[in-house]
């Protein structure tokens, strides 16, 4: 028995997020398809992110165990063969047993990307959100300070999250803006449901001018999801990676 790791990336637009649910179809059930077909035996596989309906990824993380003797850098090539063409496996590797993507120490970066003109453009509609309310990225920097480091994010968490403690410590938040797209890229050690969404759509309301930078500090010290901001379309956001230490 061994244990193979899969650095996963997937188009979210056709599927209702990650994990295995009885609504729809998901990327994880895919996976565990391909694999259980693929190796003869009945694989679940167990992945780091559940990210929701519509979110993109290029770099989630999975693994499963496995009795194949096929190398396990090998398992890429093989399943990228039979999975749909807007899920690939960009690496595959062996692990010890006793790694687990939720569990071990690590970092997750998530981008999300706004669409920022007067009309929107069909091509970007599935990977972007767009709004033609002129955003102020200066002022998003400003407000997006505030969350440097360890907090209780309450505000920032979707209703209905079962989780022991919303304490969490965001890493970096850098915001830039390439002609009409504006990119929101932010790195922590781990985020509640929704979290990146509502700090985006928070981040859009203060650059759009509805509130002051400063704002931010104070929905942050509030602990109440009413005091936030919008919970920002899915489409926007991609997981860009898992770093592991």
């Amino acid at each position: 028995m061994k244990r193979v790791k899969l650095t996963v990336a997937y188009d979210g637009t056709n599927y209702c997020g990650w994990q295995v649910q009885p609504n729809g179809i998901t990327v994880q059930e895919i996976l565990n398809q391909c694999l259980s077909e693929f190796t003869g035996e009945k694989i679940e596989t167990i992945g780091a992110s559940r990210t929701d309906a519509g979110v993109h990824a290029l770099g989630n993380v999975a693994v499963f165990d496995t009795e194949m003797r096929m190398p396990g850098d090998k398992f890429s090539f093989a399943l990228n063969q039979r999975l749909p063409e807007d899920i690939r496996i960009q690496k595959s590797e062996e692990v010890e047993m006793d790694f687990h993507p939720r569990y071990v120490k690590s970092e997750k970066t998530y981008e999300y990307h706004i669409l920022n003109r007067r009309f929107p453009i069909p091509t970007e509609r599935f990977y972007s959100h767009f709004t033609y309310i002129p955003l102020d990225i200066e002022r998003m920097r400003e407000a997006a300070s505030y969350l440097i480091g360890e907090h209780d994010f309450k505000s920032f968490c979707g209703t209905g999250a079962q989780v022991k403690t919303t304490v969490r410590t965001v890493k970096e938040i850098q915001i830039e803006k390439n002609e009409d797209k504006i990119t929101i890229r932010i790195t922590g050690e781990g985020f509640l449901y929704n979290m990146v969404r509502i700090i985006a759509g928070t981040l859009m309301d203060i650059g759009g001018g509805l509130y002051p930078p400063e704002k931010m500090q104070e929905i942050l010290a509030a602990k109440d999801r009413k005091k936030a901001g919008p919970t920002a379309p899915a489409r926007g956001l991609t997981l860009i990676g898992i770093q592991y230490f």
